[in-house]
């Protein structure tokens, strides 16, 4: 069983009915008990009627209606005196004072016999059957109900047990509305102690990861930081060397070039270090969209133009709430990509539109595109599709990880699809509520 409250309910409920049943079976013996006491005191009152009745006189049988349930016998010496209709002619009991049983008629009866003046003994009997199924009804009438209360009972132990569990339905309602960034220490007024334990040990887990988190994010930069002043002084070197070389040096370009990549990989770190989600949300301001892609485009243009390749914005004005300088970085990479692994002739198209109410910004190339298999991996960190570098681009395997990052902390979300263009189009649609 999944559920706590299920469980508990289950748990309360069937104890509370043997409970019930225990107390139910004892009620209904001491009222059995207590209904044959009274049924008996109401015996002993019958033969004390019948004594207070009698009166000398001949031997006769009560003429009158036959009682199917109640019989008397007075005897005298050994001689019956006198008798109910239907009584036996011997005796219905001994004549020993008190109550017994005896079978007459093809019944059990009750009886109690009492000794009066001149040793006249008085019998008086009871059909034993009826006097339980009297007892048993007026017993069962008293139980039945405590029993057909059960359902109700159930229904209220449930709405109990889920008041009782509340605290702990708060916390889970407290811990499924947080943000992913947000590692805060979990607050709960006045919480039971059975919760304080479990507050208290993810609180503890809460602040080990915003010390890892804060730890991973102050190494990527630090690191970055430290990479860029070796990086400028090599740049200065191999400055220094192209005037000894001769133009064009092969050995020259390949370490121009692998600087230049170690230099990207530096600043990508750099803008995924940055990309912590707390540390942006409260910079977001309203921006046009179309306005950022045309500045944007119109900075890349150049890189473009060096391969050939067709750069162009269409769209309409959008107005959104965002942080600019990552979105910025967002098209920045998204045109990277587009560029680096596009051959040269290549079209590259940039829209901006709403979609729904909701800002779109697509990115469409006439490239050769992703396969879809590797769709799904593209945004993980480091990992480069196999045919990326098929027309000779490289690259860290950050670019679109810090796309897909940037786009989280907007709410945005992303499509990779098949471009009209032929290659690859990225769409990215941003929720409702940033419009």
């Amino acid at each position: 069983m999944n559920s706590i409250r299920s469980y508990l309910v289950v748990m309360l409920v069937a104890a509370f009915s043997l409970v019930s049943f225990l107390a139910a079976l004892n009620g209904y013996l001491s009222s059995m008990r207590e209904a044959e006491a009274l049924l008996d005191t109401q015996l002993a009152h019958a033969n004390d009627i019948l004594t207070l009745a009698d009166a000398d006189g001949p031997v006769a049988f009560v003429a009158g209606q036959r009682q199917e349930d109640f019989a008397f016998q007075v005897w005298q010496q050994g001689v019956l005196r006198l008798a109910s209709e239907g009584a036996p002619d011997q005796p219905i009991g001994d004549f020993a004072d008190g109550y017994r049983y005896a079978n007459f008629s093809g019944y059990r009866w009750r009886t109690f016999t009492r000794t009066g003046d001149g040793g006249k003994v008085f019998i008086v009997a009871e059909r034993a059957d009826l006097r339980h199924l009297v007892a048993e009804k007026v017993v069962l009438e008293s139980v039945l109900p405590l029993l057909l209360w059960l359902p109700v009972s159930a229904l209220l132990v449930w709405a109990l047990v889920g008041w009782g569990l509340r605290p702990l339905r708060d916390l889970s309602t407290q811990i499924n509305l947080r943000r992913s960034d947000d590692l805060s220490p979990l607050q709960l007024e006045r919480p039971p102690r059975e919760l304080v334990q479990l507050i208290d040990s993810t609180n503890s887990l809460l602040s080990r990861l915003a010390a890892a988190f804060e730890r991973e994010k102050h190494f990527a930069s630090h690191a970055a930081h430290e990479l860029r002043t070796p990086l400028s002084v090599l740049k200065v070197h191999l400055h220094n060397l192209a005037q000894e070389l001769p133009p064009g040096h092969p050995a020259l370009a390949h370490a121009n070039a692998g600087v230049e990549r170690m230099h990207h990989l530096v600043e990508q770190i750099l803008d995924l270090s940055r990309t912590h989600p707390e540390l942006i949300k409260a910079n977001f301001a309203e921006l046009d969209l179309h306005s950022l892609a045309q500045r944007i485009t119109a900075e890349a243009w150049p890189r473009f133009a060096e391969k050939d390749q067709t750069l162009f914005l269409e769209g309409e004005a959008v107005t959104m709430h965002g942080d600019h300088t990552l979105l910025s970085t967002l098209l920045h990479n998204l045109l990277d990509n587009a560029a680096k692994y596009s051959p040269a002739g290549a079209e590259v198209r940039v829209s901006v539109n709403l979609s729904g109410g909701q800002p779109l910004l697509a990115v469409d190339d006439s490239g050769p595109g992703i396969p879809q298999e590797k769709q799904t991996r593209v945004f993980e960190r480091f990992y480069r599709a196999s045919s990326a570098g098929a027309n000779g681009a490289v690259g860290s395997g950050l670019g679109l990880a810090i796309v897909e990052h940037i786009a989280t902390v907007h709410g945005a979300k992303i499509d990779l699809a098949k471009s009209d263009l032929g290659g690859l189009s990225v769409r990215i649609l941003f929720p409702v509520e940033s419009a």
